[in-house]
């Protein structure tokens, strides 16, 4: 990941809760939605600092779980 702030649990933990409840909160998939939580936070986070650098944004396909 480039250079800056790390994404926080606190942070992957609400973005995590988010899915749970958009995907209308599936049994036994807590740790699938919590790495696609994360891997979306760091997507994002390094979509900005790119930008912020004037570097050509990358963008992620969409996952579905």
């Amino acid at each position: 990941m480039a250079d800056g702030p790390e994404v926080t649990i606190e942070e992957i933990r609400a973005r995590a809760y988010d899915l749970w409840e958009r995907y209308h909160r599936p049994q036994g998939r807590e740790i699938e939605l919590w790495l696609l939580a994360e891997r979306e936070l760091r997507a994002e986070r390094e979509r900005r600092l790119a930008a912020g650098a004037g570097a050509p944004v990358r963008r992620a396909p969409a996952e579905a779980p």
